[in-house]
Formats: C-alpha cells, structure tokens, sequence
C-alpha cells in the first residue's frame, strides 16, 4: 500500500525520505558554494613581484656605486700616491750635494816625452789624476783610458811610448795617481774616459 504525502501549498510533492534533505525550503536551489576570489592571488604575485624589482634595483645600486667609488680612490691615489718615476729618477738618481764620486779624475793637456818604445813624434799625451774617493780599492791601468778627440774619434792607449805614463796599480781608498795617455797620432784631445777593469761604469771628464 502506497504511503500518502501531504501535498504542499502548490501542488508539490515533496520526495520521499532518503532522497535527500530538502534545503531551506522545497523548491528553492540549494545555495552555491561560494567562489574562492583571485584577487588575493594576484596582490601576493604582484607584492613578491614589487619586492623582486625593489631588490633588483637596489643590487644594480649599489654595484653602481661601488664600482665608482673605486674610481675615484684610484684617481685619488693617483694624485696623492708615489711620486712619478721622471720626479723619482730626477730626486732618487742624483747625488747628495756635497759628495764626491767614487772616482775623482782630472784631465789636461801635456807635451808627448818620448821613449825608447815610441815610433817617431807623432803622438798625443793628456796627463791625467785619478783618486779613489769610495771604500774599496780601485783597479788602475793604462789600458783602461782612451782619449776622444774633437772630432769624435777614440783613440785607446799607446803602451810604453811616453816615459810618463800612468802606472799599473791598486789604489786605496783615499790615494791617487797621475800619468799620462797617449794616443797614436796627432789631434786635440776633448775628453778622457776612465772604465775600471774594462767591464765597470764609465767615468768621461773634459780635457783642459
């Protein structure tokens, strides 16, 4: 026998039970669940967003400045640093006032005094002083001088030709020695150059 349902204001009927609990009322639509909203999405995308850009910009920043700040302690370096090698080599490579050279020569002009061992009058002697001014010995020998003449040629030591030729010797600090060089030939002596030992530095003084 079939169960009766009271009918509602209508004509409805409403379904059995089990079929569902009726929400509200029969006949309204049961209500949507509601929509989660984007929105929120896209504010944190577009603050993480911001906050990226923000940090970006900030590294470039400071990148930027670093790399001129740089600059411009090597510009200051440069302006209060060492001094340039023309002003080092100008105050560096001179000598103190006041002090002599390890070796002192002096040159002059002198007659030719012939000896048994010269070929004939046509020589050229220049009397030279050397003194030794450093603290060690100093090597000297004949062979050691050559003259330069005013037209540029050198003329190197003539061995034995005029008796007063400079001696072979060990100067000590503080002694010197004279003697003559002489050149082959006849010309106008203009300077003397003296290298101890033939390998050592070159000292050139004028003829007077």
């Amino acid at each position: 026998m079939s169960q009766q349902y009271p009918q509602q204001p209508g004509g409805d009927v409403p379904p059995p039970p089990g079929w569902g609990a009726p929400q509200q009322g029969w006949g309204t639509p049961p209500p949507q669940p509601p929509k989660k909203s984007s929105t929120g999405k896209i504010l944190g995308f577009g603050c993480l967003g911001v906050v990226a850009l923000v940090i970006v910009i900030g590294v470039i920043a400071a990148v930027a400045g670093g790399g001129g700040k740089s600059d411009d302690e090597k510009a200051d370096a440069g302006k209060s640093g060492a001094p340039s090698a023309a002003s080092s080599s100008q105050s560096g490579g001179s000598k103190p006032a006041g002090k002599p050279a390890a070796v002192e020569i002096t040159a002059k002009k002198a007659s030719f005094t012939k000896s048994v061992l010269a070929d004939g009058d046509a020589y050229t002697s220049v009397s030279v002083t050397i003194r030794n001014n450093s603290g060690k010995k100093v090597s000297v020998n004949p062979l050691y001088f050559t003259v330069t003449d005013t037209n540029g040629t050198k003329h190197t030591d003539e061995l034995g030709v005029d008796d007063k030729q400079i001696d072979t010797v060990d100067l000590s600090p503080g002694e010197n020695i004279s003697g003559t060089v002489t050149g082959k030939g006849s010309f106008t002596p203009k300077y003397v150059t003296f290298t101890e030992d033939l390998f050592g530095d070159p000292v050139r003084v004028d003829v007077k």
